[in-house]
């Protein structure tokens, strides 16, 4: 395989926050991956999510935007890019609400990232202070999404 082609895959893997790519082409194989510094992996699901989400609306004093974090306790960052979902499905209790204690290793919520599902564990105990991110909101790598206290 083109040296040039597999460092343009390489950057692709790295860009898209997906953590394994693999490709055969011409009787080559190659397999690209890469690993979460996070120290709780994220588990996931080989399942489609519904075709339509429904979005329920959050109340105003559950959810802020990322620009209101000032060292208000810890922030929980998104490990990849993908789409942000509270609960495990549209009629599904969320995960956690402002107020719930965590421990380490509890679930938060969930992101979908290349139709994959992967559970977003906390990891740092204390109680939820803010939500920062609407559900089925697109979100980027290192975004806050939670603050614990």
């Amino acid at each position: 395989m083109d040296l040039r082609k597999l460092k343009k895959l390489i950057d692709l893997v790295e860009e898209s926050g997906i953590s394994e790519l693999e490709l055969t082409e011409d009787g080559e194989k190659v397999r690209i991956s890469r690993n979460f510094t996070s120290n709780a992996p994220a588990q996931q699901y080989h399942y489609a999510p519904p075709a339509h989400y429904a979005v329920a609306p959050a109340a105003a004093t559950e959810v802020a935007g990322p620009a209101a974090v000032v060292d208000e306790g810890h922030a929980v960052k998104s490990p990849m890019v993908g789409t942000f979902y509270r609960s495990p499905s549209p009629d599904a209790k969320s995960f956690v609400e402002v107020g719930d204690t965590v421990n380490v290793g509890d679930t938060l919520c969930i992101i979908e990232a290349m139709k994959l599902l992967n559970e977003i564990e906390s990891d740092k105990a204390g109680v939820v202070k803010k939500i920062l991110v609407d559900n089925g909101q697109a979100i980027e790598y290192g975004e806050p999404l939670f603050i614990i206290a």
